[in-house]
């Protein structure tokens, strides 16, 4: 029989030859669950967003936690900064909060982040990643050396994605409702305590499973051991950024807890796995740019160029109208002038898609604060004054004991 004349066979191997989608650029291999943010202090007079209004408001999340730099069926046992991602879908539109369990990065200009990972990807030639490439570009770089004080230490290869802290990295600015301003830094604290591999166990435990960590999350919510983590905040005046001996927007530097101590702001808990893992974990899309009234940017020079590449990239992956897949849409009520494209599975039938309109039955959003920039002086291109790139990674380094640190850097 002629197999074109068999529509069935042919439609079948049509869809199947197209089911697989391009992978994340970085942070490829992941896994997703959902559960609740529930606020346990009042943080209301530092931000004026709705999910952070009271103690005991609960909004429901989606958090994706993650590996970096290696393809989507890699090992979940590499040293290798863990991506952790959480997606708030608040009254007033979803929160993205996108960051790591390193509470600092690389590079502080998102001009070198290309280069960087084109770096700490496998070679163009061989397909094998090669620490000289690494280490050839990272030379060139000394405000990389913070980080890496953190990834080769022990937390470099977490347990499991259950045991590892949550940072947020970036530096936002809350606004509260008088329009005051506060930068902040966004950190999440397990409750069950931060565990790790030794690269002896992570090799062992890689060998036996190589997604251990995706079972591990999996299996923990599905007995009924949820788990949860506490959210704490670190906020600065911006009147007073020029007190620290560091520049607080610079992504390669940790805000000190002694001066700028953690404050309580809520907990997440997990205890939902996923329906579906290509719907809910291969369509999920995260955006630092997706913000609700009273958490905004900052001049951060990582963030800003973050707010552009990450919903860039969803429109490569996922197609233009990626924010209408029902994991990444809002729950709440939403308005915009978003028509067609490829994919749009919304029916519509207004006649007016513009704003503004006399005929357009839709509400004027609420005018929320956001507090004047003061410019003065020149707009330049340079390296920032307060590069400080040694103090702190030294500081870490003079904490340890010297005889492990030298045989896990000679290890590695």
């Amino acid at each position: 029989m002629d197999p074109y004349k068999d529509y069935h066979l042919v439609e079948k191997l049509a869809q199947f030859d197209r089911e697989r989608i391009p992978e994340r650029v970085v942070h490829a291999r992941g896994a997703s669950a959902k559960g609740f943010f529930e606020v346990t202090h009042d943080v209301s007079h530092l931000s004026c967003a709705d999910f952070l209004r009271s103690p005991g408001v609960q909004t429901p999340v989606i958090v994706r936690f993650s590996t970096v730099i290696h393809e989507r069926g890699s090992p979940e046992t590499l040293r290798d900064p863990r991506g952790f991602a959480v997606k708030f879908y608040t009254r007033e539109g979803n929160f993205d909060l996108v960051g790591n369990n390193f509470p600092v990065f690389f590079v502080r200009d998102g001009m070198k982040f290309p280069d960087m990972v084109h770096a700490l990807k496998p070679n163009p030639k061989s397909h094998i990643q090669e620490n000289w490439r690494i280490l050839d570009f990272f030379s060139h770089h000394p405000e990389s050396l913070n980080m890496f004080t953190f990834l080769f230490d022990d937390v470099g290869i977490p347990q499991d994605y259950r045991h590892m802290d949550g940072s947020g990295v970036n530096t936002y600015t809350l606004i509260s409702k008088e329009g005051k301003a506060h930068y902040v830094k966004f950190h999440w604290r397990p409750t069950c305590g931060v565990k790790s591999l030794l690269d002896d166990e992570a090799v062992i435990v890689g060998g036996k499973n190589h997604s251990h960590a995706t079972k591990d999350l999996y299996d923990s919510i599905t007995a009924g051991n949820f788990p949860e983590w506490k959210l704490y905040i670190q906020t600065i005046d911006p009147d007073h950024e020029d007190r620290f001996d560091f520049d607080p927007l610079d992504v390669t530097k940790t805000w000190p807890e002694d001066i700028l101590p953690l404050q309580p702001v809520g907990r997440l808990v997990l205890n939902k796995n996923i329906d579906n893992f290509f719907a809910e974990n291969e369509q999920l899309a995260f955006c630092p740019a997706i913000i609700v009234p009273g958490i905004h940017y900052s001049d951060d020079k990582l963030l800003q160029t973050r707010i552009f590449s990450y919903a860039d990239t969803q429109r490569h992956r996922l197609g233009p109208n990626y924010l209408m897949l029902p994991a990444n849409a809002p729950k709440c009520a939403h308005h915009n002038n978003h028509h067609e494209g490829f994919m749009n599975f919304l029916h519509r039938d207004e006649e007016v898609n513009y704003f503004p309109s006399r005929y357009d039955p839709s509400r004027h959003a609420e005018s929320f604060p956001i507090p004047p920039t003061v410019l003065n002086g020149r707009r330049e291109k340079t390296i920032i004054p307060k590069e400080n790139n040694f103090k702190q990674p030294g500081e870490r380094y003079r904490s340890w004991d010297s005889d492990s640190y030298l045989a896990m850097y000679g290890d590695n």
